[in-house]
């Protein structure tokens, strides 16, 4: 069914084609036009008034209640209006708008508005507006209610030894707490305006001096060229701008921790916020960043390089720890000592099914608790994840129905799975997990080397905002191998990583006093 022309859908309404007019002289014609726009909204308020000695100055105030203090609109807008009864406005109407912003408006941040829709904008972004009959020009004055939540500790990144604050769905407080970190004037926060409907403010954020041009003058360009009718979250910007559609592996990398971001952009990369998430967007993101923790930097470097193996061991054995068990109980037991063989052999007798089936059962019946557990009530939903663990692996095994060497791997593999510091990684570790036991099952050994050889071919193709993602491992890069696996001391961390940074590789200068007892 299609709208006639004197009944525009509200989206219509909203294009920004729509409201380039600019506004009128008639103050009651321009509150027709904002209440027909906004489809007469109850949370719409108008509020008319008269200024000057003989009370013939008409004046109105819009806003939208519940986006506004109501405290600042009566205290800052409604009586020092109200009180002005200076003929100076009756006399020169066209300065009427100085005369407000100089002599009567209190509140610091006032700006001229000439269009409906810079006005629109305005409106819901928390401001009320100024409208004075005969004038073309409306004043804009931000009074926004700030309804924050406030900062705590992260949710999704636990925090040992660190700030304990993250970010909250407000971009102008995340932005105050990158400044609080990087207290430098060089941190250059460009905001820019996305989506026709939702209007949603979103932020390119990079170090001036630090960061490589070509990849800011990049990301401005890739975000310029999206036309959406609206971002509710980041993860719309990451789908709509990263390199590659068609890959399980994440190639921007996302945090809610100030701390994090920060060290990003000392690395000579660009943050992307947007209001209405705490997780930030960086690029370039290589496959380091999604290895690394931020808490790798505050520890000791030997230690911090200890862990950095195990986590990567463990990454290792989550992906494939079932597929060989499929692939060495099916076609390789020539490979297991003799006791072992004889063990796993005694425990699968009277298993119905083959290994590969019985590690996919498990597999999926692991994979549906975890969500479960995610989706449910926090109270309720780790106590139904682990009690439902526990009795469907003894009751399967009881039955008969799974062997007990089955569970263990499968209960050795969601505990390494685990120990991914992000979330993204995880993911795609968990879906690749399926395939290569299917592989291992069709061809054993040979099949998960198949998958391997793939997955490395597959990560060296990838490309983050045109830097290589296995960088600095292909292409290798010897300088950046000192915080790759392993961590080389401060002292010895003097340069940047030299794909993601062109023009400023320098971090510090090198150390020549050695202290000595």
């Amino acid at each position: 069914m299609k709208h006639s022309d004197t009944q525009q859908s509200p989206l219509s309404q909203l294009s920004p084609d729509a409201h380039q007019q600019p506004l009128s002289t008639s103050l009651q014609n321009t509150l027709d036009t904002i209440k027909r726009t906004t489809g007469f909204s109850d949370d719409m308020i108008v509020r008319q008034l008269f200024i000057g000695e003989a009370a013939k100055q008409s004046v109105a105030i819009v806003y939208i209640e519940g986006l506004v203090n109501k405290a600042d609109i009566t205290n800052t807008l409604l009586e020092p209006i109200m009180g002005l009864l200076t003929d100076q406005v009756e006399e020169n109407i066209e300065k009427t708008t100085d005369y407000l912003k100089q002599y009567c408006l209190t509140i610091g941040n006032v700006e001229e508005i000439k269009k409906f829709a810079t006005l629109y904008s305005a409106l819901f972004n928390g401001s009320a507006i100024i409208l004075v009959d005969g004038l073309a020009i409306a004043l804009a004055t931000n009074i926004k209610d700030a309804k924050d939540r406030p900062v705590m500790e992260p949710a999704t990144e636990s925090v040992i030894r660190g700030p304990r604050e993250s970010f909250t769905e407000t971009l102008r407080t995340n932005t105050a707490l990158l400044r609080r970190k990087i207290k430098n004037p060089n941190l250059w926060i460009q905001t820019k305006i996305i989506g026709s409907v939702t209007q949603t403010d979103v932020a390119v954020i990079h170090i001036n001096g630090i960061a490589n041009e070509k990849i800011v003058q990049e990301v401005l360009d890739r975000l310029n060229q999206i036309d959406i009718d609206g971002i509710l979250e980041g993860g719309y910007i990451e789908s709509l701008i990263q390199d590659t559609q068609f890959s399980l592996f994440p190639t921007m990398y996302t945090s809610e921790r100030p701390d994090v971001i920060a060290g990003e952009l000392l690395e000579g990369k660009v943050a992307i916020m947007v209001d209405g998430t705490p997780f930030v967007l960086i690029v370039p993101s290589l496959i380091t960043s999604f290895l690394q923790s931020s808490e790798d930097y505050y520890s000791n470097a030997i230690v911090t390089s200890l862990i950095r193996l195990l986590r990567i061991a463990a990454i290792l054995i989550s992906l494939v720890a079932p597929a060989f068990y499929v692939a060495v109980t099916t076609f390789h037991q020539e490979m297991l000592p003799t006791p072992l063989l004889i063990s796993i052999a005694s425990q699968r007798e009277g298993i119905p099914f083959p290994a590969v089936i019985e590690a996919l059962l498990m597999e999926l019946a692991f994979e549906v608790l975890r969500e479960a557990g995610l989706r449910m009530p926090r109270t309720i939903g780790p106590a139904v994840s682990i009690v439902g663990t526990l009795v469907i692996g003894e009751a399967a095994v009881t039955a008969g129905i799974v062997s007990a060497v089955t569970v263990i791997i499968v209960a050795l593999t969601a505990i390494c799975s685990f120990i991914f510091p992000s979330y993204g990684l995880s993911n795609s570790v968990r879906v690749l997990r399926f395939p290569f036991i299917l592989l291992a099952g069709g061809f054993g050994l040979y099949g998960v080397m198949i998958g391997i050889l793939a997955l490395v071919l597959h990560l060296c193709s990838l490309r983050s905002f045109g830097i290589p993602y296995m960088s600095p491992f292909a292409p290798l890069i010897l300088e950046d191998q000192k915080d790759a696996v392993l961590l080389f001391p401060r002292k010895f961390l003097t340069k940047r990583p030299r794909l993601v940074n062109q023009t400023n590789t320098t971090r510090a200068s090198q150390y020549k006093k050695t202290y000595k007892r």
